[in-house]
C-alpha cells in the first residue's frame, strides 16, 4: 500500500529583490541599453564592431513583436537576428560576476569581449553565465548574442528538434523577449538556481510540521554554498524571516560549517515559526526570507527570496489547501500570455493585471500550456494569489530517444529555478499521456530536486498510472476516490467580443463564419449571448460532480483559454478567441458566467447573479434575456414590471423567452427557495453617443521611463450621463505626443489595426497600449471620432537611472500582493449532498470475469455483455442493506449513445427511463428505497444522442468511452463506472 501523497508547503519567488550588503551581493537590472539588428552580419560579437545605426531597445523586447496578433501564429517571422549590450560593472574585482537570462527564443550563442562563452538553445528556460573571469574590471564591456528563431531549429549536439517548438501552441515572439540580471557576489557565495550551463542549484526554502489551525510550522531554508576564495571557510548559515510589512518575526541559524577551498556544501537551518499567514487562493501573502553566510560574525553574502507558506494534500480524489478542500477550477492558458504588438514581452505590473483578473473571475488555477511560463508570470501568481500547474516542454504526445531527454532536461531547469513559488501546486510531465516509466523518471526528479514542496506530479490523463499523482483528461469529465482528476481543458469554444448577439450591431447570428478544414466551425464563431451559455452548460456538469457528491468526484478542470491567444484559431479571424476576455483583457460575458459560478472552494455562494449582455436595441426587438445565478428562482423586472421568474437549466442558467425590449432599466432579482432575496443586478439603456472618454491603467508604481514599461489607454464612447454606449462601434482617431511609442490596439480589421492609430471600439470600448522611451516627461493623447466630443488624457513617465547599463531597481519592485480573498477559511468548504454505499460484488449477465472492472476506480476499464439483450444485466451486491436514492452510471458512449434502462433495488423498479447524452456521467435519481442489491438493466437498443463526436486540431477523435466492439450490437451495454448513494 502505497503512503497517502503528502503533502506539506509552499515556496518562493524571487532570487530577484535581494537586500544589498556594502561590498557583497548586488542584483542588477540588466534589461536597459540593448541594441537590436534584425539580420545576420558578420563579426558583430567583435568589440570593435560598429553598432551606432542599430535600434536602441530595452529588454525585454521580441524583435518581431510587431507581428503579435497581426500574423497567426504559423506565420510569425523566423531568422537571426543580433542583440549587443555596453556595461561596466563597479567593484567586480577579485569577485563572482553571472549573468542569468529569465530565457530567449529559440536558441543563442554569447559572446562577451569578442569571446565566445556559450549556447543555450531550448528556447524556454532560464540559464545563466558566470563571466568574473571575463569581465573587465576597469573598462567597458561588450555583450553581444546572436538569436536563431526558426521554428525548425536543431540542437547543435544531438541534431534534434524540440518538440514544443510548435507552430499551433507555441507563439514564436523571437529574440531575448525576458528579463535579464547581472549578479555581483564574493568569492564564497550562495549558488544561483540555474541549472543549465551553471549546474548550480541556489536555495530551497520549505516547511513542514504544519499547524494551519494555531498558525505554526517548522521553515526549512537550505542554500547551496560555493568556496571559490582559495581559502577554509568556517561559516555560520543565518535565516531571517520578515513579514509582508518589513518586520522581523525570526532569525534562527546552524551551527558553523567548515567549507574547503574549491568545495560546494549545502547548508540548512529550520525553526518553529509562529503566528504564520498561510498563502492561499486569493491571498498572495509573502515573506523575504533572509539567507546569511557570517564568517567570524561578519556577513559575507546575503540573499533575499520572496516566499510563502502553504500546506497542500492530494487525496481522496480531491487537492486540499491548508487543510480545506479546493475544487479545481480556472483556465488552461498559453504560457506566452500575450498581448497585441508586443507579444509575451510586458512589463510585471500587466503580468499582475492579467493574471489578477483571472482571480477576480473566481479562477483558482492557471494551468499553463506546454512549456514553462517565464519567471516574471510565475512570480505574478505569488502575488495574485493564483494556483499554477507548471509545465516543462511538450507538445501532443509522449516521445523518446533525445526529444524525451530534452523534456527531462527542461522539467529539471524548471523545478530547480522554481521550487520556492508558493503558487506551483502541480507539476505536469505532458499535455498527453506518458508512459509509467516516463511518469517515474519525471518523479525522481521531483524527488531529488524539491521532495518537501508539497507539488503533485502528473499528466494528462494519467488515469490508470499509480506513479502519477493527479491526472484528468480534456473536454469530458473523470472522476476518481484516489488521486485528483480535473480537466485539462473543458471548454474552447470561440466569440469575438465584439459579436453581443444577432439583435445587435454587426448582428453576428450565432455560429456564422466559415468552416474549418472543411468542417462545421460553428462552435467556434459563436455570439457573447451563446459563448457564456455554452460555458454554464460544460461547468455545470464538473460542479454536479464536485466533492461532497459520493466516494469518487471531479476535482474540476479548467477552461481553455482565458485571453483569447495569438495560436491557433479555428474562427475567423487568424487567432484564437475563446478567450474570457479578448487580447486586451476587456471581460466577455463569459467571464462574469465564470465569476458566478465559481464562487466558492467547492460550494458555490449563493450570491452570483449576471444579466447575460446589454440592454439596447431597436425599437420592436424580441429576444431571449438570460440571467447567470446561484440562487434558487430568478424574477426579473423591466422598469419595475415583473416578466415574471426564468426556467432554469444547467444549475445555473435562468432564460426568459422572447422579452420585449423597451428603453429603461431591466433588473434580475435571485432569491433562495424559502423566497429570501439574495442578490439583485441591473442592466439601463444608455442614451445616444455623445462623446468619448479616456481612462489610464498604468503601473501601480508609476509608469517609469524605462523604454518598457507600458500604459493601458481603455476608450469609451458615451451617452450625456457618461454611460458606455454598448453597441457603438465608431473609428476612433488617436494622437499621441511626448516620449512615448505608440503600440496600439485591436480590433476587427485589416490586419486587426496592429499598431494603427485609428481602430474602431467594439461594444462601446476598447483599449491601447503605449510604451515609455527612456526620456520622463509628459504624454499627451487624443481620441477623435465623428460626431462625438473627443477626450484627451495626460500620463507622466517617471525618470529611471541607469549607470553604465545597469540599473538598481528590478522590473517588479514594490509591487503590492493581491489580498483580497483572506486567509483560507477555517470552515469546511462544502456540503455532503450524497454518500456512497460500497459495492462488494457484482454478478452479470454475460462476461462475469469482468464485472469488477464497472466499479474499480478506473476509467480505462469497463465491463460489456456480449451484445446480446438477454444477457445486458448488471447486479450489484452493496456492503450493507441502505436507503438507495441514485445511481451514478459512465456509459461506454456517454457523449453520442442515449440507453433506455431500469434501475431495480432488491428486485423492485425504481427507475425506468433513457439516459442522457453528458460529459461523462449519468446519474438516475429517484425515490428513497431500502436494499442490498441494485441492478442496472438495458431495455432496448441504445440509440445516438445529438451530440457528434468532434476531433481534435491533430484530427483524434474526442473521447466518448472505450473502444468495444460489442458496444455497436444492438443489446450491447458497457458500464465504465457505477457508483451508488444514499442520502447523506
Amino acid at each position: 500500500m502505497k503512503p497517502k501523497i503528502l503533502i506539506s508547503f509552499l515556496l518562493l519567488i524571487p532570487f530577484l529583490g535581494w537586500a544589498q550588503h556594502p561590498d557583497l551581493r548586488k542584483t542588477y537590472n540588466f534589461n536597459p541599453g540593448w541594441k537590436l539588428y534584425v539580420g545576420n552580419v558578420t563579426h558583430a560579437e567583435a568589440v570593435d564592431f560598429d553598432d551606432n545605426s542599430w535600434k536602441s531597445i530595452t529588454l525585454p523586447h521580441a524583435w518581431n513583436e510587431d507581428e503579435a496578433f497581426k500574423k497567426s501564429i504559423d506565420s510569425l517571422s523566423t531568422g537571426i537576428v543580433w542583440y549587443r549590450k555596453r556595461f561596466t560593472v563597479p567593484d567586480a574585482k577579485d569577485k563572482k560576476v553571472f549573468l542569468e537570462f529569465e530565457g530567449i527564443r529559440q536558441a543563442g550563442e554569447f559572446y562577451l569581449n569578442g569571446k565566445f562563452i556559450g549556447r543555450h538553445e531550448n528556447g524556454v528556460m532560464a540559464f545563466g553565465f558566470d563571466i568574473g573571469n571575463l569581465i573587465h574590471t576597469d573598462k567597458e564591456n561588450i555583450l553581444a548574442v546572436k538569436i536563431d528563431n526558426a521554428w525548425n531549429y536543431k540542437e547543435k549536439e544531438t541534431n534534434s528538434g524540440y518538440q514544443w517548438n510548435d507552430k499551433n501552441f507555441n507563439a514564436n515572439y523571437g529574440g531575448i523577449s525576458k528579463n535579464v540580471r547581472l549578479h555581483v557576489t564574493g568569492k564564497t557565495y550562495q549558488t544561483l538556481p540555474l541549472y543549465s550551463i551553471l549546474k548550480t542549484t541556489g536555495n530551497y526554502i520549505y516547511a513542514k510540521d504544519f499547524k494551519i489551525k494555531e498558525k505554526s510550522a517548522v521553515v526549512v531554508s537550505e542554500s547551496q554554498v560555493k568556496n571559490e576564495s582559495g581559502q577554509t571557510k568556517s561559516l555560520v548559515y543565518e535565516v531571517e524571516i520578515k513579514d509582508a510589512d518589513g518586520k522581523s518575526i525570526k532569525v534562527f541559524s546552524a551551527p558553523a560549517q567548515v567549507i574547503n577551498p574549491g568545495e560546494t556544501l549545502v547548508l540548512t537551518a529550520e525553526a518553529l515559526v509562529n503566528n504564520l499567514n498561510f498563502w492561499s487562493w486569493g491571498y498572495g501573502y509573502l515573506y523575504s526570507i533572509h539567507t546569511r553566510l557570517k564568517e567570524n560574525g561578519t556577513i559575507i553574502d546575503e540573499l533575499t527570496t520572496k516566499t510563502g507558506f502553504r500546506k497542500t494534500a492530494f487525496k481522496n480524489g480531491m487537492a486540499y489547501l491548508n487543510d480545506r478542500v479546493l475544487m479545481m477550477k480556472g483556465y488552461a492558458q498559453r504560457s506566452s500570455n500575450e498581448w497585441p504588438a508586443i507579444g509575451l514581452s510586458v512589463p510585471p505590473w500587466l503580468s499582475d493585471y492579467s493574471n489578477r483578473l483571472m482571480v477576480e473571475s473566481n479562477a483558482n488555477l492557471v494551468r499553463w500550456m506546454h512549456i514553462t511560463p517565464w519567471k516574471q508570470d510565475v512570480e505574478s501568481c505569488d502575488r495574485v494569489g493564483l494556483i499554477q500547474a507548471m509545465p516543462a516542454g511538450d507538445s501532443e504526445k509522449d516521445v523518446t530517444g533525445t526529444r524525451w531527454d530534452q523534456r527531462k532536461a527542461v522539467m529539471t531547469d524548471a523545478i530547480i529555478y522554481n521550487r520556492n513559488n508558493p503558487s506551483i501546486l502541480f507539476y505536469e510531465c505532458g499535455n498527453e499521456s506518458i508512459s509509467a516509466a516516463h511518469i517515474q523518471e519525471m518523479k525522481e526528479i521531483r524527488n531529488l530536486y524539491d521532495p518537501f514542496g508539497g507539488r503533485a506530479i502528473g499528466s494528462r490523463e494519467m488515469l490508470d498510472i499509480p506513479e502519477a499523482e493527479y491526472g484528468g483528461e480534456m473536454l469530458y469529465i473523470n472522476k476518481s476516490a484516489g488521486k485528483p482528476l480535473w480537466s485539462m481543458e473543458y471548454s474552447r469554444d470561440e466569440a469575438l467580443r465584439k459579436y453581443w448577439d444577432e439583435f445587435s450591431p454587426p448582428y453576428h447570428k450565432n455560429g456564422a463564419g466559415p468552416l474549418y478544414k472543411g468542417a462545421d466551425a460553428s462552435d467556434y464563431n459563436r455570439n457573447q449571448d451563446s459563448q457564456a451559455i455554452e460555458d454554464v452548460i460544460r461547468w455545470n456538469e464538473y460542479y454536479e460532480a464536485r466533492p461532497g457528491t459520493g466516494t469518487r468526484v471531479s476535482s474540476g478542470g479548467v477552461n481553455i483559454i482565458f485571453s483569447d491567444s495569438n495560436t491557433h484559431y479555428r474562427g475567423e479571424e487568424n487567432y484564437r478567441r475563446s478567450g474570457e476576455v479578448d487580447a486586451m483583457r476587456i471581460p466577455k460575458d463569459a467571464f462574469f458566467a465564470h465569476q458566478v459560478m465559481w464562487d466558492g472552494w467547492v460550494d458555490v455562494k449563493k450570491t452570483g447573479l449576471h444579466i447575460v449582455g446589454h440592454w439596447n436595441y431597436k425599437p420592436g426587438t424580441r429576444k431571449n434575456i438570460y440571467v447567470i445565478a446561484t440562487g434558487d428562482k430568478v424574477e426579473l423586472y423591466l422598469n419595475n414590471k415583473s416578466l415574471g421568474y426564468g426556467e432554469k437549466s444547467d444549475g445555473f442558467l435562468f432564460s426568459f423567452k422572447n422579452a420585449d425590449f423597451k428603453p429603461g432599466v431591466l433588473k434580475a432579482v435571485s432569491y433562495s427557495t424559502k423566497g429570501t432575496k439574495l442578490a439583485e443586478k441591473q442592466l439601463q439603456t444608455a442614451g445616444e453617443p455623445v462623446s468619448l472618454k479616456l481612462t489610464a491603467i498604468k503601473n501601480p508604481t508609476g509608469f517609469k521611463a524605462d523604454g518598457a514599461d507600458v500604459a493601458l489607454v481603455q476608450v469609451e464612447v458615451v451617452d450625456r450621463l457618461g454611460n458606455r454606449c454598448p453597441t457603438a462601434l465608431n473609428l476612433i482617431n488617436f494622437e499621441i505626443d511626448g516620449p512615448a511609442e505608440w503600440r496600439g490596439g485591436l480590433a476587427q480589421g485589416p490586419d486587426n489595426y496592429i499598431l494603427a492609430k485609428k481602430l474602431p471600439v467594439e461594444g462601446g470600448v476598447n483599449r491601447v497600449l503605449i510604451r515609455s522611451t527612456t526620456t520622463a516627461g509628459t504624454i499627451n493623447l487624443k481620441a477623435f471620432s465623428d460626431g462625438l466630443k473627443p477626450a484627451s488624457i495626460a500620463v507622466e513617465t517617471l525618470p529611471v537611472k541607469v549607470q553604465n547599463g545597469l540599473a538598481m531597481q528590478l522590473p517588479a519592485y514594490g509591487l503590492a500582493p493581491n489580498l483580497d480573498k483572506g486567509p483560507t477559511p477555517s470552515s469546511p468548504s462544502y456540503v455532503d449532498t450524497r454518500k456512497s454505499v460500497k459495492i462488494i460484488t457484482a454478478e452479470a449477465g454475460a462476461n462475469q470475469d469482468k464485472a469488477n472492472l464497472s466499479f474499480d476506480d478506473n476509467e480505462l476499464s469497463d465491463w460489456v455483455n456480449d451484445g446480446k439483450i438477454a444477457s445486458a444485466w448488471i447486479k450489484y451486491h452493496l456492503e450493507k442493506e441502505s436507503t438507495v436514492s441514485a445511481v451514478s452510471l459512465k456509459l461506454n458512449g456517454f457523449r453520442t449513445k442515449i440507453y433506455p434502462i431500469q434501475i431495480l433495488v432488491d428486485g423492485v423498479t425504481v427507475f425506468k427511463g433513457n439516459t442522457k447524452t453528458s460529459l461523462g456521467y449519468f446519474v438516475a435519481e429517484f425515490k428513497p428505497v431500502k436494499g442490498k442489491t441494485v441492478t442496472i438493466q438495458l431495455l432496448g437498443s441504445g440509440t445516438s444522442g445529438q451530440e457528434a463526436i468532434g476531433l481534435e486540431v491533430n484530427g483524434k477523435k474526442l473521447d466518448d468511452g472505450i473502444e468495444r466492439a460489442e458496444t455497436k450490437l444492438k443489446g450491447a451495454l458497457s458500464i465504465i463506472e457505477a457508483e451508488v448513494y444514499t442520502k447523506p
